[in-house]
């Protein structure tokens, strides 16, 4: 019996269906395995009289070639309650297309099924699909757009049966206190987090069995799923190898993903055609470089220095030791208390990453010379009405903030907040604020 997990996108279908009121079909995007369908399937059945949920992966023929043909929308309708043996009640019903980029025409007859009024649609849809799938018809614009992102910390501590940990930790942060005897715990609870990751299959397979090698399993099976995603897509293997290379790309000093260092000789148009699928996955996060920091950052992005995370954590640190069939119970463990003794930094800077975009936050981060060989950096830059909000991070509890400094003093007109985040207690240090990773949320 799969499990059903409190996910606080819930709430904006529930805006959805009360604002629009049928004016407008939903598609909710995001990476294969985080949960859309479960969470639309749970939506269709609380909160309408009935629902059809058609997914478009194991449809027959018959279905999908009804939406060739909309002349007759009551012999549609008809099929559908025949089909799946569901009586539809008008405005009182929701049809789902689950899994819409497998067909296209479905796809495009979501402006007249709107228009005719009868039902509500909600879609489901990884959008890398979505786009190989869409280049001869007719995208729909009474559609709104949301991204259902792997569950994020507090919707993690749900699932742990555990409601109170992030209002407690919200309180501390706004209070600006230090956590003090709680924090050893808080702490910890937040690593765990960072190992088994938001994926709901990663999750029910650490409740289940409360064994990290079953948790590793679930997420390579995800991760291999990703894998023949991207073959299917593009069969030279560059896609793959793209993602793949994330943790070795983010563990090396040069600030940036190094496209060209991973695949060798690429053309230019080829490459962005692969980030740009990529970045469809929904499976990874871009951070891209500011060139000129200010409060709207996309107008001065560069996108051509980025760095690359992965969406989920978990399924990063699982990545990290693909090296290996499986990542050992002890590498975890060891994670878990703290111990393991190699650079964590990019651990951290994955999960600030998650955190920050599943906030709804977009990502970018500096860069400036320091001398001739080293550079100073801030990692995530967020702006805040108007000021900027820059962020340093250490995985280790040293509070030296140079970076964010020298940057304070060169920017000091836009600056707002500013925050070192690591892996100690609440605190300040002159201006700047230190702030626990698990405090990321909140910002």
């Amino acid at each position: 019996m799969e499990r059903l997990f409190k996910r606080k996108l819930y709430d904006r279908l529930l805006e959805w269906k009360h604002v629009q009121n049928g004016k407008t079909a939903i598609l909710i995007e995001g990476a294969r395995r985080v949960g859309k369908s479960t969470l639309v399937e749970l939506f269709a059945k609380n909160e309408y009289e009935s629902y059809i949920l058609i997914d478009f992966n194991e449809a027959s023929e018959d279905v999908k070639s009804l939406f060739n043909n909309l002349m007759n929308m009551d012999y549609i309708f008809l099929q559908l309650q025949a089909i799946y043996n569901v009586v539809l009640k008008k405005r009182k019903s929701v049809i789902v297309f689950d899994e819409v980029q497998n067909c296209p025409p479905a796809r495009q007859a979501i402006k007249y099924l709107v228009k005719d009024g009868r039902y509500d649609y909600i879609e489901t849809g990884s959008l890398i699909s979505i786009k190989k799938n869409t280049k001869n018809i007719t995208l729909p614009s009474e559609e709104e757009r949301a991204t259902l992102y792997p569950m994020d910390y507090e919707e993690f501590r749900w699932a742990m049966g555990d409601e109170a940990t992030v209002p407690v930790l919200r309180t501390f942060y706004e209070q600006r206190i230090p956590l003090d005897r709680a924090f050893r715990e808080k702490i910890r609870d937040f690593r765990l987090y960072m190992l088994v990751g938001g994926m709901p299959q990663a999750v029910e397979a650490y409740l289940e069995t409360n064994n990290f090698s079953m948790v590793d399993l679930a997420k390579r099976s995800i991760l291999r799923i990703y894998q023949d995603d991207f073959q299917k897509l593009d069969p030279t293997g560059r896609l793959e190898t793209l993602f793949m290379e994330i943790p070795s790309q983010l563990s090396q000093t040069s600030n940036r993903y190094k496209p060209y260092a991973v695949l060798g000789d690429v053309d230019e148009d080829k490459l962005i055609e692969l980030m740009k699928d990529l970045e469809d996955s929904k499976t990874v996060l871009f951070s891209y470089h500011s060139n000129d920091p200010n409060v709207g950052m996309s107008l001065t992005k560069d996108i051509s220095k980025y760095k690359i995370f992965c969406a989920d954590t978990g399924l990063f640190v699982t990545l990290a030791f693909w090296d290996k069939d499986r990542t050992e119970n002890v590498i975890y463990q060891k994670l878990l208390n703290d111990k393991l003794s190699t650079n964590l930094g990019y651990i951290y800077e994955n999960v600030i990453a998650q955190t920050l975009a599943a906030s709804g936050n977009k990502l970018f981060y500096y860069t400036w010379p320091k001398d001739n060989n080293h550079n100073y950096e801030i990692d995530f830059l967020l702006s805040h009405g108007s000021k900027l909000c820059p962020i340093e991070m250490k995985s280790s509890g040293y509070k030296t903030h140079k970076s964010l400094d020298m940057f304070c003093e060169k920017f000091s007109a836009r600056v707002g907040e500013r925050y070192l985040i690591y892996t100690k207690d609440y605190g300040q240090d002159g201006t700047t604020t230190l702030l626990p990773v698990m405090m990321t949320m909140f910002l």
